[in-house]
Parts: C-alpha cells; sequence; structure tokens
C-alpha cells in the first residue's frame, strides 16, 4: 500500500523554490524560511505567483513529486509531469476503451453510481445526526428520490443517459444542500452552484477544495500507470484533466462537500475570512486559506475501512486505492470497476 506522505503548502505569494541537496528550500528576498527534505514529501502546490527553480523542478519529476502551480484564489495554472513510467499497454488499453462510447459507458456508469449512492448518505447521516435541527420531510424525500436514481442508472446504457441522471441527481442533492449548512446561515447560505467565479462564501470553499481534491486524483491516476488526461464520462479536451474529474466525481460528496459542511459548522472558518471583490466573485484571505489547507491535510490522515478492500486506510490514500483499481478493470483483474460507495 502507498505511504501517505506530505503535502507542501506554499502561501507566500513572493516566495521561491530551489533546491539544496536532496531538500527543498522555500526562500524569500534571499530569506530562508523553511527547508524540507524530499523525501518527505509527495507533492507540492503553490498559491500565487511562487517561482521555482529548473533544479527543483527536475527533482520533482524524477522523484514523481507533484508540483503544482495555482493562482492565489486557488485556480489550477501548470503542473510538473515527469517522464511516465506507466505501463505503454495499459495506456493503450486506456486510450482505446476510451475511443468506445459503450465501453466508456461501463466505467462512467460506476462513477456516477458512486457518487449518488455516497451523495443519498451524506443526506442519511445528516438526517441521523442532526434530525432536530434539519427538515427532515424534505431531506428524507431527496433520499428517497436518489435511492430511485440510483435504479434508473443501474439500467442506463449510453453516456448520454448517464449524463441526464448525473445532472438529476445533482439537482435532487443540492436541492437540500442549505438544509445540512446548521450554523451561521447569514454569511453561509446555498442557493446553487456558481464556479468561475465563485460568488458565496460556500462556492469560494467549495471551488477551492474541489481543485485540491482533482489535483490528488490525477497524482493517483499517474502513480498507477494512467493518463490523467484521458477520461470516460469527461471527454477529451485540451488542458483538462479529464479521468481525474471522472475519478473524483464519487468522493465530491462524502469528502469535499462533508469537509466544507464540518468546517462552517464547526466555525473553523467564519465570513471575516472572505472578501468580495468588485466583479462580485468571492475571495479567501490568506489566513482563512492556511487554516483551509491545514484542516484539509488533517483531515485526509483520519482513517476509515475502506468499502471494496476491507482495510483502514487513510482519507487521502482513496484516490491511489480507486486508481489502482481502475487500472486493475483496465487490465482484465476485475470484472467491473468498484466505486467507492461509503455508509
Amino acid at each position: 500500500m502507498r505511504k501517505l506522505l506530505n503535502t507542501l503548502y506554499i502561501t507566500v505569494p513572493e516566495a521561491y523554490l530551489a533546491l539544496d541537496g536532496e531538500t527543498v528550500l522555500v526562500l524569500k528576498e534571499e530569506e530562508k524560511l523553511l527547508r524540507v527534505p524530499l523525501h518527505n514529501l509527495e507533492g507540492i502546490i503553490t498559491f500565487g505567483y511562487t517561482g521555482a527553480s529548473p533544479a527543483l523542478m527536475n527533482a520533482c519529476a524524477k522523484n514523481n513529486i507533484s508540483l503544482c502551480f495555482m493562482t492565489a484564489n486557488g485556480h489550477f495554472l501548470a503542473r510538473v509531469v515527469g517522464e511516465s513510467h506507466g505501463n505503454v499497454i495499459l495506456r493503450k488499453t486506456q486510450y482505446r476503451v476510451s475511443n468506445n462510447e459503450k465501453q466508456s459507458a461501463l466505467i462512467a456508469k460506476n462513477f456516477i453510481i458512486g457518487k449518488t449512492y455516497n451523495s443519498k448518505w451524506v443526506i442519511e447521516r445528516a438526517i441521523r445526526d442532526h434530525s432536530m435541527v434539519l427538515n427532515v420531510e424534505k431531506t428524507k424525500e431527496a433520499s428517497r428520490h436518489l435511492s430511485e436514481t440510483l435504479e434508473e442508472l443501474k439500467k442506463a446504457i449510453t453516456l448520454d443517459e448517464i449524463r441526464g441522471l448525473e445532472g438529476k441527481a445533482a439537482s435532487i442533492y443540492f436541492g437540500v444542500f442549505d438544509e445540512l449548512i446548521l450554523q451561521q446561515k447569514e454569511y453561509f447560505y446555498w442557493y446553487g452552484r456558481s464556479r468561475r467565479p465563485p460568488m458565496d462564501n460556500v462556492n469560494a470553499l467549495l471551488s477551492f477544495i474541489y481543485t485540491l481534491l482533482a489535483n490528488d486524483c490525477s497524482s493517483a491516476l499517474e502513480a498507477v500507470g494512467l493518463d490523467a488526461y484521458v477520461g470516460f464520462l469527461h471527454r477529451d479536451r485540451p488542458g483538462r484533466i479529464s479521468l481525474a474529474l471522472d475519478l473524483m466525481e464519487e468522493l465530491r460528496s462524502v469528502l469535499a462537500d462533508r469537509f466544507v459542511i464540518t468546517l462552517i459548522n464547526k466555525k473553523v472558518v467564519t465570513a471575516k475570512g472572505f472578501q468580495k471583490r468588485e466583479n462580485g466573485a468571492v475571495v479567501m484571505d490568506d489566513n482563512t486559506r492556511k487554516t483551509v489547507l491545514a484542516a484539509w491535510q488533517e483531515k485526509k490522515r483520519e482513517q476509515l475501512t475502506h468499502p471494496f478492500l476491507n482495510e483502514k486506510i487513510m482519507w487521502g490514500l482513496v484516490p491511489y486505492v480507486q486508481a489502482m483499481l481502475l487500472a486493475r478493470y483496465l487490465r482484465g483483474d476485475l470484472d467491473a470497476y468498484p466505486p467507492f460507495l461509503w455508509k
């Protein structure tokens, strides 16, 4: 089993990353802010316009350490990827299956079954834990509709059918999402999804965490030898990590959404940490971003029992396990791709 190492988050926009032997140096105007051994890292994510030396980028590529550059607001800019170490036969199989819509639909259906199932149980868990403050009738009705959608998904054959049912399930789930927000309702509320840019505090949090999760899924796919840019549900588009977006679908509600709701309900974040710009976009300030990143790293170290493997693993390893299971299916070792089904 892969060991979950640390991800180094750089939030100082004026910082510069350099290599000193086998160590990453974080510099600011010649001052050494931090020194971290490379062997302790599985990824480096920078926010702002942090620079990195060619020597460090080369070392990261050789050691399969993800080096990702994002804007200060968490939008993806670029990612350093080294020489592909994947099995060429596995990737050729991936490309062949991706070009066949019928075969792609078999995998895509399981991604969305996982997503819908997990969305249902996020709602069910909220009913169990907070029935005194929820609109129980409304949330139970949403759970019932998601169960019906799951049955429809099992019968779906084409990608268009699957996408239509995914949209239906998302509408049901997000229709009660505001019910799950129990604290700070004056400042954290849900009227609907807004992406580019996020127009409220909740969407700003979701977009930020979705970006981090997509990067984790991309790294996991590359680690098992798959091409993160060639998907089955999300079709090819230049620059889009389509397979990573496929893989994260089943983890959105159960990992990202629940994490964001916990941050709000436990008041880990407050309204003071968000700023609205002239164009209506909402962004986190530096301190809030650091708080969220620290909590995300802690969340990834929490343990659960994987439903398919029946082994205890950390949440941060779930993308790697699912990527491994997908690779095993494409190699013919499994009869079907087993989605992550949380309860």
